[in-house]
């Protein structure tokens, strides 16, 4: 694990600080150079090597080479100010909060048919935050409706009361509870002897002087109560209205120490229920949640206890003018992503150190860092705000949409990535986010292929929706860093166009002989050789820190997923339907050859063009060593790219 977590007692000054992350001055350095000449390059592309005689080869491949350098440059500035956070936990904040004061929580446990003993063990470590018990509230959003998970839930909330911190409420408010029906026991005692008394004053005229001095005793007893009250029997009606009220109010506060709740949406058919952006919102909206802030957590994402008191002081500033801390303008906090059933190797590249490390970290120090649905603190005021805002403008143009006003509300309901929407949303209104680099919840990854592609197809899919429905470049509100990086991202999904291009190129040159550069040797190596180098000399720099296994098996993905982004952008473009699919939890058992069919053709036919280029030169018969070289070496570095995937889709874990 790389993403080293941050001291819990830090000693600087003040509650928090940041700096730019280790190295990022050697980055920039080799970033200019690489950009300088990686343009160099291509101005050397387009007016001197274009071969125009296999022009339907040549064009294709000068415009993936210009994809690739654009995208290079957007994921450069994307890295330009990565930002390391410190804070200090919220009970060691200077000068300190108290405990009373503290804002409430609701934790959010998103599942959809997943196994209840799973769910189970996520909302066990949701309810033992180190929090305050009157401020944390444990809600499990089963959008399956699962009598299984009601029951599971409800188990868990009659444990949760016998634990011994919420024992000591339990007998605290009953001892109130207990206090003041005594005291409404004595004043309707007075109430009965007060109307005695003037009842006797009527019956006994020969006896008002004793009775008068027994109002005059009763009214000094009962002076306290509310001296508005312009007389004695007001005054103790007054009184057990008062009493009445304060006993209901703990009677409330019992009932309300259930911290782990069950919330299942209604989902009549006909109507659309939008998935889980749907659920919470439901959750938000339904009555039942009325915390300041929310965490949000997939149904097998475990967080750890400290998980609030790290990630709250963000949300506050001190004012020294006011003596005080007051809200900030900061919507989310999100922290990493990591698991913990992956085996040693990973063969699906579900490691993220390199997103939920330098790529958020430059996220971050442009105000973009990004919301991946779990392991988020939110703010409800800007999440309810904001949804809001979006959903009168739906509602303006739509007024049948006014009964899904609990379902797209808060969380962007339009994309299937609503979180990355939620987030650019936010953005726009003039919300901030924070990225935290500490890992405080772990979950379980996919653990077949087929998991992972339905997830991976799901994030292009709904990234690319986003790109149609709200193009960042012309979405007000935003920064034009924020809208860099957002198109940055969505722009990474159109690659498998211009992989397609990149693994062609050798297959066709092997069989024909075309090629799309005219002009190979000398010149060739001094303009593509030194951009090639420092290319990868300023990736490792940036990804500095990230074991280079896993880094390596990230840029493999990015090219042997081509289908699956195509896929993506495909789909999307033709507007066809898409729906949110939940990543399964479990292993899905089998071998998934017929997912990587496309990778599997090309490498086989790769692998035939470096055997009969050998063929070629074991005969005598090559021409051109040095061009079938190149292409050699070109075809060895796609075969390695595209083994990752069809190695995935045959491995087995060990027994």
């Amino acid at each position: 694990m790389t993403t080293l977590p941050l001291s819990p007692s830090p000693t600087f000054s003040g509650n928090q600080r940041s700096r730019l992350k280790k190295h990022t001055l050697l980055f920039r350095y080799l970033a200019e150079i690489n950009l300088i000449l990686g343009a160099w390059y291509l101005q050397w592309r387009i007016g001197h090597s274009i071969n125009f005689s296999v022009w339907w080869l040549a064009i294709p491949l000068l415009l993936a080479e210009i994809y690739s350098y654009l995208g290079g440059v957007m994921f450069t500035i994307g890295l330009w100010r990565p930002l390391v956070r410190q804070v200090k936990s919220l009970d060691q904040l200077s000068p300190p909060i108290a405990q009373a004061k503290y804002p409430s929580v609701d934790i959010f446990v998103t599942c959809y048919n997943e196994p209840p003993d799973m769910v189970e063990q996520t909302t066990r470590a949701a309810l033992a935050i180190d929090y305050p018990t009157t401020k944390l509230r444990v809600y499990v959003l089963d959008d399956g409706n699962s009598p299984e998970m009601r029951t599971m839930t409800q188990t868990l909330g009659l444990e949760d009361l016998q634990s011994p911190l919420l024992q000591v409420e339990v007998t605290q408010l009953k001892g109130e509870r207990s206090r003041l029906l005594d005291q409404l026991e004595h004043i309707q005692q007075l109430a009965l002897d007060t109307a005695a008394a003037a009842q006797f004053l009527q019956t006994q005229p020969e006896e008002q002087h004793a009775a008068v001095e027994a109002l005059h005793t009763l009214q000094k007893v009962t002076i306290a109560l509310d001296p508005t009250h312009p007389n004695l029997g007001d005054r103790l009606l007054a009184e057990q209205r008062r009493l009445k009220a304060a006993i209901h109010q703990t009677e409330l506060d019992l009932a309300d120490l259930v911290r782990c709740r069950y919330i299942a949406r209604p989902k009549p058919s006909g109507k659309p229920h939008h998935a889980k952006a749907g659920n919470i919102n439901y959750a938000i909206f339904s009555g039942e949640t009325t915390g300041d802030f929310i965490l949000t957590l997939d149904a097998d994402h475990i967080p750890k206890p400290q998980f609030l008191k790290r990630v709250l002081p963000y949300f506050y500033t001190y004012s020294p003018w006011k003596g005080q801390y007051e809200s900030n303008r900061i919507a989310l906090v999100q922290t990493p992503q990591d698991f913990y059933n992956l085996p040693a190797d990973d063969p699906f590249g579900h490691r993220a150190h390199l997103f939920y490390g330098p790529i958020q970290q430059g996220k971050d120090g442009l105000n973009s860092a990004f919301y991946t649905g779990t392991n988020a603190l939110l703010r409800r005021e800007a999440l309810v705000s904001v949804g809001l805002s979006y959903f009168s403008e739906a509602y303006a143009k739509d007024i049948t949409r006014l009964d899904e006003f609990d379902l797209i509300g808060g969380m962007s309901s339009s994309s299937i990535t609503e979180d990355m929407n939620t987030a650019m949303r936010l953005h726009g209104a003039g919300w901030r986010s924070v990225y935290h680099n500490e890992l405080l919840a772990e979950g379980l990854a996919p653990d077949d292929l087929s998991s992972t592609f339905k997830q991976r197809l799901r994030w292009a899919q709904g990234t690319i929706q986003v790109l149609l429905q709200e193009n960042p470049w012309f979405k007000p509100g935003l920064s034009f860093w924020q809208r860099l990086q957002y198109f940055q991202t969505m722009y990474s999904y159109f690659s498998g166009f211009a992989t397609v291009i990149f693994i062609a190129c050798p297959i066709i040159y092997f069989f024909t002989g075309l090629i799309p550069v005219s002009a190979y040797g000398n010149d060739f190596a001094l303009h593509f050789f030194p951009a090639f180098i420092i290319n990868r000399l300023t990736f490792t720099v940036a990804t500095w820190g990230i074991p280079a296994g896993e880094v390596w098996r990230s840029e493999q993905y990015a090219i042997a997923l081509f289908p699956l982004f195509i896929q993506a952008v495909w789909s999307v473009f033709t507007k066809r339907p898409l729906k949110f699919q939940v990543t399964p939890k479990q292993r899905q058992s089998g071998i998934y050859l017929r997912l990587v069919r496309l990778q599997l053709i090309v490498f086989g036919l790769t692998l035939m063009g470096i055997v009969w280029s050998l063929g070629l030169f074991a005969v005598g018969q090559l021409q051109d060593p040095w061009v079938h070289l190149l292409n050699g070496g070109w075809a060895i570095y796609n075969l390695v790219l595209l083994w990752a995937v069809i190695r995935a889709a045959v491995w087995q874990p060990k027994a």
